[in-house]
């Protein structure tokens, strides 16, 4: 009879615990969410809000309809782009994506070649290929 009463304790002895390693998991869940979603959010947020704010006339710009001109005119809630000649169009800063640079600036790609040369004289870790051109007397 005795033992019986001492297996089933006292009825809240073993609650008080359960609750707070229930607990610990959700804040855990909430820590991750928020430096890998939350944060970076924000941080992309800011970086966008400068942007806008650092928008000058002759900008090249992008908007989310993915229309690229230059900006004429410049307001608070709105700016006039150039899209094409005599062709200006009036949109929201919200609007607009990124700023992006002239055409002319616009280098060529390299050749296949060229980066091959440049990567196996100018890397320290030459990779596998520069192993395998050791290894075989290339």
């Amino acid at each position: 009879m005795f033992d019986i009463a001492y297996a089933q304790g006292a009825p809240g002895a073993g609650g008080a615990g359960g609750g707070f390693s229930m607990l610990v998991p959700l804040l855990l869940m909430f820590a991750v969410f928020y430096f890998l979603l939350i944060r970076p959010q924000q941080k992309k947020q800011r970086m966008h809000k400068d942007m806008l704010r650092a928008l000058k006339v002759g900008d090249r710009v992008m908007t989310t309809g993915g229309i690229i001109g230059i900006i004429v005119e410049g307001g608070e809630q709105f700016v006039k782009l150039e899209i094409a000649d005599r062709v200006r169009v009036d949109i929201g800063r919200t609007y607009i994506v990124g700023r992006i640079g002239p055409k002319d600036s616009r280098e060529p790609l390299p050749s296949p070649e060229a980066q091959a040369a440049t990567s196996s004289q100018g890397s320290a870790a030459p990779g596998i290929a520069g192993f395998l051109g050791k290894l075989f007397g290339k």
